[in-house]
């Protein structure tokens, strides 16, 4: 199971990964844009798959992420009470973008640019972010879970 964890992981960091998503970003891609580019793509995927794979399957993934998230601050050199600090920084983080996300499908344009512009330091209109975002979720609807555990796919949406 651990290895379909990997495969999702390397799935949302190449889906962080796209240059286009750092255009408007003013600092240029930072490790803490990258971040919370990397919980939006999270947090949806948990939104739309919640219903289709198990909550411990989920739990265990939601654990594996974040394990790869500490190891990945502590690569940067992070000392250990840095780390912890950072680390429930995050996930308090991830905690708020799951609950913004949740209510999605009712929130109007405005509502979701003010979301963007809320988290990520924004030179123009988040509205890039929202139309992203909304192919996004459209592309995961499309696919299944199972989808993103076989291997990195091409991510095309």
């Amino acid at each position: 199971m651990k290895n379909n964890f990997l495969n999702i992981y390397n799935n949302l960091i190449k889906l962080t990964r796209n240059k286009t998503l750092y255009k408007n970003i003013p600092n240029n891609e930072s490790f803490s844009d990258r971040l919370i580019i990397f919980f939006f793509h999270f947090a949806f995927f948990l939104k739309l798959y919640k219903n289709q794979s198990s909550k411990e399957n989920l739990q265990n993934l939601y654990d594996y992420i974040f394990k790869q998230i500490e190891l990945s601050i502590r690569e940067i050199g992070y000392g250990d009470a840095s780390v912890n600090k950072k680390m429930k920084e995050y996930v308090n983080l991830m905690h708020t973008l799951i609950n913004k996300v949740e209510l999605w499908e009712n929130l109007d344009l405005r509502s979701k640019n003010k979301i963007f512009s809320n988290f990520i330091d924004v030179n123009k209109e988040s509205s890039f972010f929202v139309s992203y975002f909304d192919k996004y979720i459209l592309y995961l609807t499309k696919n299944s879970f199972n989808y993103f555990t076989k291997e990195v796919i091409s991510l095309k949406f």
